[in-house]
């Protein structure tokens, strides 16, 4: 039996609030020991619904209001993942706040977090779980938004790369 890691989840989260940046210093780096190997892919689109679905239940179990799936962000998140998984950026926020302008929608506060997992039989949990023990992810799922995107890709590796955007429109 092959044993995978989770790679680099607590690798920053950005945040932008009225057009000023400031990072996020996450606490500690997160290894998340393997639950079960992959038997068989998901679907990406079930996997970025499954992690809209974990993000919204950790923000009602906080008593905060869920995030509206917005397409022109998901179409961000998605290129972004997509571009991460081919190698053609790498695995970092970099041209975040084009992303951000890219969705020509006003806001006031955006935030990212990405991660990058592999051989789990549920990838999305991984990635949520990973973001949930990590105090800047955490801010960001906890954070005064009201919009949000998520995309996956695969690579040919077996690896999926997640980017999940946060924005408070105005």
């Amino acid at each position: 039996m092959t044993q995978r890691n989770i790679y680099s989840i607590a690798v920053a989260a950005f945040a932008f609030m009225g057009g000023a940046t400031a990072p996020f210093t996450p606490v500690q780096s997160t290894t998340l020991k393997p639950l079960q190997l992959a038997q068989s892919t998901p679907t990406i689109a079930a996997i970025e619904n499954s992690v809209h679905q974990q993000i919204n239940q950790l923000r009602s179990s906080q008593s905060l209001p869920p995030l509206t799936r917005n397409s022109a962000i998901d179409n961000q998140a998605r290129i972004h993942s997509q571009n991460m998984a081919s190698g053609k950026v790498p695995f970092n926020h970099t041209g975040f706040s084009q992303r951000i302008q890219a969705t020509r929608i006003s806001y006031s506060s955006a935030a990212e977090n990405i991660a990058r997992n592999s051989g789990y039989s549920d990838p999305a949990t991984q990635a949520v779980q990973g973001w949930r023990f990590s105090s800047g992810h955490f801010q960001n799922i906890r954070g005064n938004y009201n919009l949000t995107g998520i995309g996956v890709a695969r690579n040919n590796k077996g690896e999926y790369f997640f980017t999940q955007i946060f924005i408070r429109s105005r």
